[in-house]
């Protein structure tokens, strides 16, 4: 009689011996499976892209320095004042790194469990036994669905991890990337078993965007944490740069996106605590585009109406409008 070296008998679930090709075709479905996961979870997370991107010597100066610390592994947070490109910065690099990008925005009420995850159900099966004659036997199981949030896919799938506004968030929210650019691993509190690490995965990237600390509603990060980030601080770009991306966001004639240019920046050296970005410049030019007017005048007033939210009362607002009528 002839025996079989491997044979189909199973003990709990489980085949107790297992050929070559078992293992690779297991190996093979698993790894099919984790692909298919993964591409859901891609089309879900994607962020879209930086439009009307605008390249000058200053601007990549910015952006190879941020790519540069990144391609060591480390990750790079970007400070600067409101509305001097941070975000738009972050997802061109990001953009260009290549893959998905996951994102998380920070604020007051961010919590570990809006970084990580946590169960999102609990699922309750009854079974009822019936079979033997005056017999009854009860059984609940509770099953609870953990559901990944952007920093745990990040680090599971090697994302590009952009944490918006990170200095708004609270510090013990953020405890939980101390181990992340340490030891490589990421801790899920609340998981148990194997479940509960996760190692970091090689390509995993992280970039960060905060206002200076003298910004209403910042908190100051752990110092543990920013001893393991590397700094780059970015100021409102040069006057050309400026008035391209302007151009590019508006449509509008370069040499009007200059007038406009010029006024914001005489406007921040008369009153730097408004913080008045290129964004405002933006605005401005975009209303003027859809108004088709281009004078001086046209130019002011539309300048106080983007000032006017930035303002403490009437008072404020008119001392504001008098310096815009002298530009």
């Amino acid at each position: 009689m002839s025996y079989l070296k491997v044979h189909k008998r199973k003990i709990i679930g489980k085949q107790i011996h297992e050929t070559k090709e078992d293992k690779e075709k297991r190996e093979k479905s698993a790894e099919m499976k984790k692909e298919i996961e993964q591409e859901k979870v891609e089309c879900k997370y994607l962020v879209p892209e930086a439009k009307n991107w605008v390249e000058t010597e200053s601007v990549t100066a910015i952006k190879e320095k941020i790519k540069n610390w990144l391609s060591l592994k480390y990750p790079v947070h970007i400070i600067g004042p409101t509305g001097c490109g941070k975000t738009t910065m972050a997802l061109q690099v990001a953009k260009e790194l290549g893959g998905a990008v996951a994102w998380i925005n920070g604020d007051e009420s961010v919590a570990t469990t809006d970084l990580i995850g946590g169960y999102s159900q609990v699922e309750v099966t009854s079974i009822r036994d019936k079979y033997i004659h005056n017999v009854f036997k009860d059984k609940d199981i509770l099953k609870a669905d953990w559901v990944d949030n952007p920093l745990t896919l990040a680090c599971k799938y090697g994302y590009t991890l952009i944490y918006n506004e990170f200095s708004r968030s609270k510090a013990v929210a953020n405890n939980i990337l101390l181990s992340i650019f340490s030891e490589g691993i990421l801790e899920l509190p609340t998981q148990f078993g194997e479940e509960r690490y996760v190692n970091v995965h090689p390509q995993f990237r992280a970039i960060f965007t905060s206002n200076p600390i003298e910004y209403a509603g910042i908190h100051r990060a752990q110092d543990a944490l920013l001893d393991r980030m590397v700094g780059v601080y970015m100021d409102y770009y040069d006057r050309e740069t400026e008035a391209k991306i302007i151009v590019a966001q508006s449509e509008i004639e370069e040499e009007n996106a200059f007038l406009i240019v010029d006024m914001l920046r005489s406007l921040r050296e008369k009153s730097p605590e408004d913080s008045l970005g290129t964004r405002a410049g933006i605005m401005v030019a975009q209303a003027l585009k859809l108004d088709n007017k281009y004078d001086k005048q046209s130019i002011k007033q539309l300048l106080a109406d983007v000032i006017i939210s930035k303002t403490k009362n009437i008072q404020h607002f008119n001392e504001k409008i008098k310096m815009i009528e002298k530009l």
